[in-house]
């Protein structure tokens, strides 16, 4: 079955290149042109995978990505000028899964694709993750086959990437985890990203979590070498 992926961005050069470079590769591509027609479609007819570029008229790609968490974990790729580290980190900060800076290899845009629907594919197909037992840790509890997360009873909407880290630092509470690590756990060997993206998607757990209770603190920076989940 073929996998439907959004693309959204103002710059038509942009919609073309890029939409024929992966319906080559066999995806099938809604083009969007701002933010607005992006959610009205996105709502109607829902995609496997989004790719947003945060700078454009009538409603931005924060503003998009905002409106879709309401209701959707669809994994979404940010697309950034070279000079909007600012608006990465909000965009981590605010759900995204991942950011490509303009101008940008396709190729690469491909491989980051693949990983995203990989990793999503692994959570929603129960086969796949059947025999993973359900993660409890204190007043945490991570369901890997329902992708469901709680705390102290309550729902804590969580990311793919978010959902993949916080389950790589829960295993072993205590032991700490390099930003390498959660890199690994997180977007596999085949994919680099900078340890601010890790940061960036640390620093939303944490908000997520203290939205719900404003005292958790299991999350733990240890500066310079990285995170641990202290199971109080």
């Amino acid at each position: 079955m073929h996998r439907t992926i959004a693309l959204v961005d103002d710059d038509r050069n942009i919609l073309t290149s890029v939409s024929m470079t992966l319906e080559a590769e066999g995806y099938q591509v809604r083009t969007y042109s701002d933010g607005e027609e992006a959610f009205r479609g996105i709502s109607q007819q829902p995609v496997d995978l989004a790719i947003l570029d945060i700078k454009m008229p009538r409603m931005d790609g924060m503003e998009l990505l905002q409106n879709l968490r309401k209701s959707s974990r669809v994994p979404v790729i940010f697309l950034t000028s070279k000079d909007d580290e600012v608006d990465e980190v909000l965009g981590l900060r605010m759900g995204a899964d991942d950011y490509i800076k303009k101008p940008f290899s396709q190729r690469l845009l491909i491989e980051r694709i693949r990983t995203l629907l990989r990793r999503a594919d692994a959570l929603d197909d129960p086969d796949h993750v059947r025999g993973e037992a359900t993660l409890v840790r204190g007043e945490l509890v991570l369901d890997p086959e329902r992708h469901q997360c709680t705390w102290k009873g309550t729902a804590v909407q969580l990311t793919v990437t978010e959902f993949l880290l916080l389950r790589a630092l829960a295993q072993y509470p205590g032991h700490v985890k390099s930003r390498d690590q959660l890199m690994d756990a997180a977007y596999g060997d085949s994919i680099y990203v900078d340890d601010r993206t890790i940061d960036s998607h640390i620093k939303r757990l944490r908000k997520k979590f203290r939205d719900t209770d404003g005292e958790f603190s299991e999350i733990e920076t240890l500066y310079g070498v990285g995170y641990r989940y202290n199971d109080s």
